[in-house]
């Protein structure tokens, strides 16, 4: 009987060795930035603006070919205007928007990935103004055939009165008419990473 025991647990410690000899691990996926872009819009009862800003860096976890992690940081300073209009982008780097002089960069980091294949849910903390908020979007993962990776986001939903953003916001100032803009801008985002 002792024999039996002793069998058992010889065989269960061997074969949990064997788990961990064939466990995946974890590879790191840089970020292209020259290849990935962030675009934005907003919304304003009249109409709407839309531009860029620049990635700065970025990573993305896998093991074997499930997003585990990763994460990228955005280059606040380089916000632009599709239309050009150098006084609107001067003033969302203003403390009114986005107080691109004290707050440079903007982060996110993934904390949990839900689903499998291509077509995956991701939720992360957004630090926007020295204010971490959790989001959640779907995203699609793509293993292109030179060994690269695409990650895109097309709508990515982000509460600016969240990160204390409140300029011209109908949810804080009741009594603006008209005049409002949206609490909500999206993000469009579109990675590009390689080993």
């Amino acid at each position: 009987m002792k024999s039996k025991i002793f069998s058992i647990l010889l065989l269960t410690v061997i074969n949990s060795f064997s788990i961990l000899t064939y466990a995946q691990k974890t590879e790191t996926y840089r970020v292209d930035g020259s290849k990935s872009s962030i675009l934005w819009k907003g919304d304003k009862v009249s109409g709407s603006h839309t531009g860029t800003v620049d990635l700065t860096t970025g990573t993305l976890d896998f093991t074997g070919k499930k997003l585990t992690g990763g994460g990228f940081v955005i280059n606040m300073a380089s916000i632009k205007d599709a239309d050009k209009s150098a006084g609107l982008e001067k003033h969302l780097k203003a403390d009114d928007f986005f107080g691109v002089e004290k707050f440079p960069t903007a982060h996110f980091i993934i904390k949990k990935v839900e689903g499998s294949g291509n077509n995956v849910n991701i939720t992360g903390n957004l630090t926007l103004k020295g204010v971490t908020q959790s989001i959640s979007f779907p995203a699609t993962i793509t293993w292109n055939s030179d060994k690269t990776i695409s990650a895109t986001a097309d709508k990515i939903t982000v509460d600016r009165t969240k990160f204390g953003i409140q300029y011209k916001s109908k949810s804080i100032f009741s009594d603006i008419g008209d005049k409002f803009i949206y609490d909500e801008f999206t993000l469009s985002v579109k990675l590009l990473a390689k080993k």
